[in-house]
């Protein structure tokens, strides 16, 4: 079950009593069913620039810092915007799913480009437990490639059509290569998924990531969450991409 994002869980904690927890349980399940309810009427559900798919531009670029981030876009684009996914975050994926293309043509366009900083503090949710991981270190394959058309294609699909469920099963190392090769990447970019190579960069960068998320928020992180510089932006506002980048 998911709220407006995905949270990571915190420290374990301890209790005088069992009745106590039991208590507390209640009443966090009964806020989470609430808190789903209301997420759910409130979330967009007209795809936005239906048809239009990745980013297509030859222009566009993809290239990561030395800290893991992933920046999307032309290099003189108008407006550089930060977006905090988890690879099987169900929100990210309702988010993408609805904006992501309009998110492809402005960035197409000149007029915005993104920063990802991809987390994985998801990963006991998935059938593979390190899924949210692997998936982080996939994209760091696909974008050290440097297409910036090819790495949208395997952004989109990731958290869209390819996405797993929470507690279902998910994306073997050969299925992301698969992706990754049907997204356009080269022979190299499939090796560097199936052998793992990007998995302890992909940990040290999630958990940066993560870290970066915490310090925004000043509280536990969730996501998807989006910045334009320091102020978040509410992903749930139909409007937000057109008000970014008229």
């Amino acid at each position: 079950m998911s709220t407006a994002g995905s949270s990571h869980n915190p420290r374990p904690v301890s209790s005088n009593t069992t009745y106590a927890l039991a208590a507390v349980a209640v009443v966090v399940i009964g806020f989470l069913v609430f808190a789903a309810f209301k997420w759910n009427k409130q979330a967009p559900t007209e795809v936005r620039n239906d048809g239009y798919g990745a980013v297509r531009e030859a222009a566009v670029q993809v290239t990561t810092t030395p800290e893991g981030v992933i920046r999307l876009g032309r290099p003189d684009a108008a407006k550089t915007i930060e977006i905090f996914e988890d690879p099987i975050c169900p929100a990210c994926g309702v988010m993408e799913t609805t904006f992501g293309q309009e998110l492809a043509q402005k960035i197409d366009e000149g007029k915005l480009a993104v920063n990802y900083h991809l987390v994985a503090f998801l990963d006991a949710q998935s059938k593979s437990n390190d899924y949210s991981t692997r998936a982080v270190a996939a994209n760091l394959c696909v974008a050290q490639a440097g297409s910036g058309a090819t790495y949208s294609k395997f952004h989109e699909a990731l958290f869209t059509k390819k996405q797993p469920e929470e507690g279902g099963p998910d994306l073997s190392n050969p299925a992301l290569a698969t992706l990754a090769t049907e997204s356009g990447a080269p022979e190299p970019v499939a090796a560097c998924i199936n052998n793992s190579a990007e998995n302890e960069a992909a940990k040290t960068a999630a958990a940066k990531n993560l870290a970066d998320l915490d310090a925004r928020t000043g509280d536990k992180a969730a996501t998807p969450a989006i910045y334009d510089g320091t102020t978040k932006i509410d992903w749930l506002d139909e409007n937000w991409v057109v008000n970014l980048a008229p």
